[in-house]
């Protein structure tokens, strides 16, 4: 019997051994046929949005040179109403420009530091192979420009960021943004698309407290956010900022979390996420209510809306929601349905 036993061991480690080859060998494989895409046409300089808003979808189009524009920028608006902060910016919004490209895709990056900039600033894009992500590659001083060049070989949505020295002080003045790279023959349809990242802010004045507030470093290293907020600001999707959708439309949301210290617990109430591209990678989730988000990660969900109505966007970390920001709405229009949802009495 231990005879039989042990050679059943060694069969189950020989299979397992197998599979992670196999698995290892095709990840490899693909790695190398991304690699030899071949870019055609003229080079494409990639239109700058602000966000909730998003690029077109690539579609089927073949690989291209890209070019892309940031500017690193000091400077000092709302967080919220009534209460300013000095911000450091991606093309002077929180988050920074949404970067859509497709795996294959030869991109320049030109990061200019504005004239203006009191700090050194750089770029590390998770979705960047190579020595910190770009990083070491655009440190640029106040007035200066940084180019570099890479291959997009990973399908996902990633997140980037400052990774100038004091790195959390940069992320924590909100410089970060997010990278799309598409599959080959992009993604599936939708009717809408729309752009979030969270973030939570350190200031020295309590919450809502009047007035320009000041970074607070204690409160940044114990992890005790002033504010936690979606796309840089309290109530920055909501009133006539709030994302819209229709009836029977499907709705893709492309959320990320730039930090610096909390995880978000991604909710929509009154919704299910149909699908869920879990961090943000190729594996897929259906049918979720609620998603983790890492700091320095990202999520993208798709969810088809049924009924009109106000759907509330939240981290369900809920006073985070409710007290400090974290908080946005989806407004639906069209015809009710009340197969799907109906008050009684």
């Amino acid at each position: 019997m231990k005879k039989i036993l042990g050679a059943l061991a060694v069969v189950l480690l020989t299979f397992q051994a197998c599979k992670q080859n196999t698995t290892n060998s095709e990840a490899s494989s693909s790695n190398t046929n991304t690699m030899d895409i071949q870019v055609s046409g003229e080079p494409e300089t990639q239109k700058a949005l602000a966000p909730p808003f998003v690029q077109e979808p690539v579609g089927n189009r073949g690989a291209k040179k890209i070019i892309v524009n940031l500017e690193a920028t000091e400077i000092e608006q709302e967080l919220a109403d009534g209460v300013t902060y000095k911000f450091w910016t991606f093309n002077n919004t929180v988050p920074g420009t949404f970067i859509r490209i497709r795996v294959g895709d030869e991109v320049e990056l030109r990061l200019k530091n504005a004239s203006n900039s009191v700090m050194p600033h750089n770029i590390d894009l998770h979705a960047v192979n190579g020595p910190g992500g770009g990083a070491e590659a655009t440190n640029v001083a106040p007035g200066k420009e940084a180019i570099f060049t890479f291959k997009a070989l990973n399908p996902g949505l990633y997140v980037y960021h400052c990774a100038a020295a004091p790195v959390a002080l940069h992320i924590a003045n909100g410089m970060y943004g997010m990278i799309l790279v598409e599959p080959e023959g992009g993604l599936p349809k939708v009717d809408r698309e729309y752009y979030i990242m969270q973030g939570d802010f350190y200031t020295k004045g309590k919450t809502d407290e009047k007035g320009f507030q000041e970074f607070d470093q204690d409160k940044g290293v114990d992890e005790k956010p002033t504010y936690v907020v979606f796309n840089g600001k309290k109530n920055a999707l909501m009133g006539e900022n709030a994302l819209q959708a229709k009836v029977g439309e499907t709705v893709r949301l492309f959320v990320g979390n730039g930090g610096p210290n909390l995880a978000s617990s991604f909710h929509v109430i009154g919704e299910i996420f149909d699908r869920v591209y879990v961090e943000g990678g190729s594996k897929i989730n259906e049918n979720v209510q609620t998603t983790l988000i890492p700091a320095g990660g990202a999520v993208i969900v798709e969810f088809k809306v049924e009924e009109p109505g106000e759907y509330i966007l939240v981290d369900h970390s809920i006073f985070r929601a409710f007290h400090k920001g974290a908080i946005g709405k989806l407004v639906v229009t069209g015809e009710k349905n009340p197969k799907v949802f109906n008050k009684v009495k």
